[in-house]
């Protein structure tokens, strides 16, 4: 498993992280196979990892603390997520701060995952969505110098709205936020534009979500996927971007090496950014996470693949769909 130094955190984190939002709340999650994926992981020397309170009203936070229990004796970063007071994902533009992060919501919301986590300190608290707009507003720097202070948060972060990787240069400015989380894949590439470039200039370090776009960049969805009745996927993937997504995906296929899957492809894409410092699939199988974690072997694509493949950058806008 190879290793980067997380930006001014000065944690070296596994390439590869591991992303709990699939281990709690989701359709047909197998709870012993969530085990023995997680325990796989750290065997394989997956050391980050990221939940939040949202993912089942606390249930992945409480599975992520069984495992940093487990292994105690290992040093194992982790980091969970505020929900918005008003439940809201993602943040809109008027949305207020007192709607959303109020001091008091963000003071109360961390105690209930130091709980949850059975920690006394969380290692990165993020605030789950985000809108540059507050960024002058005291009261969140407020509540963020509190935690740091009385010992219960190591560090802050933000969870970058989907498709907005701009909604938060701003805030980074303030030099209280350590770390961004943000969409980042072979078609959401974007965010080189000026984020990266920010955090590179601020040492801040990058957390690679949604890597395989839900699911279009594994290869594996057709015009004709049909999701479970109560999974959230139906409303992402409504007709409009399912049917946008796999041409999208589609394009690709020529490109993919004979020795890899696009899964893989699309992995090693994000790890040639050296800006990224840990990509966070979500992995509720084993084989899911011993594929993933194989491609953190120091092997980059090839420099002629990559130049190809940020051809396929797809920039788009948030829309009612879009979360």
């Amino acid at each position: 498993m190879e290793h980067r130094r997380f930006g001014r955190t000065d944690w070296n984190v596994s390439e590869i992280g591991y992303g709990m939002w699939g281990l709690a709340g989701w359709k047909d999650t197998d709870s012993r196979e969530v085990d023995s994926s997680l325990t796989r992981s750290v065997e394989l020397g997956c050391n980050f990892f990221d939940t939040a309170w949202g993912y089942g009203a606390g249930v992945s936070e409480q599975i992520l603390g069984k495992l940093l229990k487990q292994f105690a004796s290992k040093r194992l970063h982790f980091a969970t997520k505020i929900p918005p007071k008003n439940f809201k994902w993602p943040s809109k533009a008027e949305y207020t701060l007192d709607e959303c992060f109020p001091a008091s919501h963000i003071i109360e919301y961390t105690e209930k995952s130091l709980k949850n986590l059975n920690v006394d300190c969380i290692d990165l608290q993020q605030f789950h969505v985000w809108e540059d707009s507050w960024a002058h507003n005291d009261e969140w720097k407020e509540a963020v110098e509190k935690l740091k202070t009385s010992g219960k948060v190591k560090h802050f972060g933000i969870s970058v709205n989907r498709w907005e990787p701009d909604n938060v240069l701003t805030t980074l400015e303030t030099g209280l936020i350590d770390t961004v989380q943000v969409t980042y894949n072979i078609f959401d590439q974007s965010p080189v534009d000026n984020l990266f470039l920010l955090c590179r200039k601020l040492d801040i370090g990058i957390i690679a979500r949604v890597p395989f776009d839900e699911g279009t960049l594994t290869g594996m969805l057709t015009k004709e996927t049909v999701f479970p009745k109560d999974d959230w996927r139906n409303t992402y993937f409504v007709p409009e971007n399912l049917n946008s997504s796999v041409d999208h995906a589609d394009a690709l296929r020529p490109f993919i090496p004979s020795n890899m899957t696009m899964a893989e492809m699309a992995l090693r894409f994000i790890l040639c950014n050296d800006d990224v410092h840990t990509i966070i699939p979500g992995m509720r199988k084993l084989s899911h996470v011993e594929a993933n974690i194989a491609t953190c072997d120091g092997k980059k694509l090839e420099k002629a693949l990559e130049l190809e493949l940020r051809k396929h950058r797809w920039d788009r806008t948030p829309t009612e769909w879009s979360q």
